[in-house]
């Protein structure tokens, strides 16, 4: 089956979804189960990578980390029922909400969820994993824009130019 009717029948109930990277929901569960075991193993058990934790009071890790696993919540729940909430009649570029802050706001909220993690208790075994997580979220991301730059061409080329992909503008241009 050719890459694009495989694409096609997984997202069926979702006709004006472009695409996106065909082994990225499978790199994601990996990244995060290799996550997840790395820090539990070494925040909780060995303590191998965890020294920097003594210099950081835990009242600062706490509120920064919930901080982060806040914005990551709403990040998703946003982003994700903006993009599977409903059909839209006319597909496009879509640019209300999160999507008008950072062109991939599902995939930096799976970032800070990680990241607010880390800084609950930091662990640097983990965090390289995280760092290769940010690695290989930005490279589908870029692989999935290709798709959209090749279905709305200057709607998402404007798109671009205007929205950030990761790290949102403090003012607008």
């Amino acid at each position: 089956m050719a890459h694009k009717e495989k694409h096609k029948k997984k997202h069926h109930h979702h006709e004006n979804l472009t695409g996106e990277y065909f082994a990225g929901d499978a790199g994601q569960m990996i990244l995060a189960l290799l996550f997840a075991v790395v820090w539990i193993a070494d925040s909780f058990f060995l303590e191998y990578t965890t020294f920097l934790n003594q210099y950081i009071p835990p009242v600062f890790r706490i509120s920064f980390g919930v901080l982060f696993l806040a914005l990551s919540g709403y990040l998703a729940k946003t982003g994700l029922s903006i993009m599977f909430g409903k059909n839209r009649e006319n597909p496009g570029v879509i640019r209300k909400s999160v999507f008008n802050i950072v062109r991939h706001p599902i995939y930096l909220s799976e970032i800070l969820l990680y990241f607010g993690l880390l800084i609950l208790n930091i662990s640097l075994a983990a965090a390289v994993v995280w760092i290769i997580g940010i690695a290989f979220l930005h490279y589908i991301s870029r692989y999935e824009e290709s798709l959209l730059l090749a279905r709305f061409g200057k709607e998402y080329e404007q798109y671009i130019k205007e929205v950030p992909m990761w790290i949102p503008r403090l003012r607008k241009k």
